[in-house]
């Protein structure tokens, strides 16, 4: 997941007007970026789709005082507390946020149309019942933290071990495209944010870039010595699951870090 997930900045700038510090209209767009329309479905009192200002505003009146991210991956369930019907839901979308002080969760279902370089984006928002309980396996900023410097060095020493080179079209055009994307999202996190959950933020993604360029399939010199076979692909896989994950819990721990200062009384 190399860019910025449609959870993470709907929970950013969401606790952000949730704490008073951006109006709902900068809220919304923000949360929108480059897609066309969001909307919610499911609220409680509401019949159908609504925009997302009067979504934030009901979600305020049914008592959320935070929002939390959940990115889950199979066997891992990453920021979810249940039940299973709404995990499972988070799981096929990989990503999910969790209402913080009310018990519901919000699932993104995309819907793309339009040709090559035009495409139209549309996202519903999903507003199911979820458990209040402690979310699965996220750490603290500074674990997260600590955990990110080793697996950076872990994915170096892994990359060097299987051979792969941070060259060749492949390599070169994921890191491009990750320089791009860290460009047009430079404010990924909305006011509030303690600096060292940008810093995290940062760090996880530098390490979801080296795990995607030694994930590519290694034609056009990525791997020295040419295309990458099969069991070369699975053991590269295998080495480099533990750092992905660690990145995932890091990105998590990262947009959740405002929420768990408003836990401790930090404002």
């Amino acid at each position: 997941m190399l860019s910025e997930p449609r959870s993470g900045r709907l929970a950013s700038w969401g606790n952000a007007l949730l704490a008073g510090l951006v109006s709902p209209d900068d809220a919304v767009l923000a949360i929108v970026g480059e897609d066309a329309v969001h909307r919610m479905v499911g609220l409680p009192g509401e019949s159908g789709p609504v925009g997302l200002t009067l979504a934030l505003g009901r979600l305020r009146a049914l008592g959320v005082r935070g929002l939390r991210v959940a990115l889950p991956a199979p066997g891992h369930p990453l920021g979810l507390s249940g039940p299973p019907e709404f995990n499972a839901r988070a799981l096929d979308a990989e990503e999910a946020v969790i209402c913080h002080g009310a018990g519901f969760g919000l699932v993104p279902e995309v819907t793309e149309a339009g040709p090559a370089g035009d495409v139209h984006v549309e996202v519903v928002w999903h507003c199911l019942a979820v458990r209040e309980a402690p979310p699965a396996d996220v750490p603290s900023l500074g674990e997260a933290e600590r955990e990110l410097a080793e697996a950076l060095r872990e994915a170096t020493e892994v990359l060097s071990r299987l051979d792969v080179a941070a060259s060749g079209p492949v390599a070169g055009a994921a890191i491009d495209a990750y320089r791009a994307r860290a460009e047009r999202e430079a404010e990924v996190l909305a006011p509030g944010y303690p600096g060292r959950a940008a810093r995290v933020l940062e760090l996880a993604r530098r390490v979801g870039v080296l795990v995607a360029v030694a994930s590519e399939n290694g034609h056009g010199g990525a791997v020295t010595g040419g295309a990458v076979s099969a069991s070369e692909m699975g053991a590269r896989a295998e080495a480099l699951r533990p750092v992905e994950r660690t990145a995932r819990r890091a990105r998590v721990a990262a947009y959740n870090s405002v929420v768990e200062e408003w836990e401790r009384g930090v404002r």
